[in-house]
């Protein structure tokens, strides 16, 4: 930016000077002592006063120091091209001055506008630097407090999901204790991958799938056979696609506890399955019993936090919604990994 700068003020007069020459020589050296007093304005703004003095709010030192810095430069810079001249005397060129008229006066107003519009030119080029730099780190803090934010909601997520887990077990012990001690077990594995496999913002989908089915398999040992469970995973190989670790458990939670009656025949169908461009599609089906206020677990907890992970890690690249028809509740969630993939990079960027 800074070559960029220096050279179009270095090399634009060229362009409206009448010379058969592309570069004329002795304008350049006679011009030396003028675009040394740009950069010393410049670069005395650019790299002290504007940090010392405009960014602490001082703006009357501010100004006032450009100003005195302008009127010293504009004589070093007049008498600097008259050392110039001196020094190498075929530079010298004659001058036109109307009667009355005072070269050096001249000279110093010329001069000392130059240096003002330097100086301008100086706070605009830092004050544009500086907007990027405010602007990247308030991205970077976004950045860092939606991640705390989703840690947070993680945090939240995992004893809920235990809760509910273990009430399943409690009401298991009473009736079959083989398959509540099998359930420990099972319990033992899912938590081992809640306590140290899903640590990151994303996990493969193929290891999201399998966390899913062992918890199916869990929920499925303590229903009843008036209960038809009936599930449908499958995804493209080898099943990379990153996916937010239990975006989906709280969905199947939700399920299993509207979708289940002790005395009523009733059901439940789970699917997810991976559509061709990144898009991840959960559906669950199930009859469905809403629980009375005396009667509720969790008090709605797992949706709000889906809901708000959601937004926190898939912005505008996700479709969510519920119906209930006919006594069925269905829920479905798509969402689409590759877009988001996509707006993440350029976030960062």
């Amino acid at each position: 930016m800074h070559i960029l700068l220096w050279g179009v003020i270095y090399i634009l007069p060229y362009f409206f000077m009448d010379s058969e020459h592309i570069f004329y020589w002795k304008f350049f050296v006679r011009s030396l002592s003028e675009m040394l007093g740009f950069m010393l304005v410049f670069y005395l703004n650019y790299t002290l006063l504007i940090n010392k003095l405009l960014y602490r709010g001082k703006t009357r030192e501010f100004i006032l120091s450009n100003l005195l810095l302008i009127i010293a430069t504009a004589f070093l810079m007049y008498y600097g091209r008259d050392l110039i001249e001196a020094l190498m005397p075929e530079l010298r060129v004659k001058r036109r001055i109307r009667p009355g008229g005072n070269l050096q006066r001249l000279f110093l107003v010329r001069n000392s506008t130059s240096l003002f519009l330097m100086a301008g030119l100086s706070v605009a080029l830092k004050m544009t630097v500086r907007w990027f730099e405010v602007d990247s780190e308030r991205k970077e803090l976004a950045k860092a407090k939606s991640e705390a934010e989703l840690q947070n909601l993680k945090n939240q997520i995992n004893p809920h999901f235990l809760l509910n887990t273990l009430n399943n077990i409690y009401a298991l012990i009473e009736f079959n204790p083989p398959r509540a001690q099998q359930a420990v077990m099972d319990l033992s594995k899912m938590l081992r991958h809640l306590l140290y496999e899903n640590n990151q913002t994303y996990v493969p989908l193929r290891q999201e799938a399998a966390f899913m089915r062992n918890y199916i398999a869990l929920m499925r040992i303590r229903l009843s056979d008036n209960v038809k469970l009936t599930t449908d995973i499958s995804y493209a190989e080898p099943g990379n696609t990153p996916i937010s670790p239990l975006i989906f458990i709280s969905l199947i939670e939700n399920a299993f506890k509207h979708g289940i009656s002790g005395e009523k025949p009733s059901f439940i169908d789970i699917s997810l399955r991976e559509h061709p461009g990144g898009k991840v599609e959960f559906i669950s089906r199930n009859s469905y019993f809403p629980k009375t206020g005396s009667d509720k677990s969790g008090s709605g907890i797992g949706l709000e936090l889906v809901k708000k992970r959601l937004e926190l890690l898939y912005p505008g690249n996700y479709q969510w919604k519920t119906t209930i028809e006919k006594d069925t509740y269905t829920t479905t969630l798509l969402i689409d990994t590759k877009k988001q993939q996509h707006d993440t990079q350029l976030l960062d960027r």
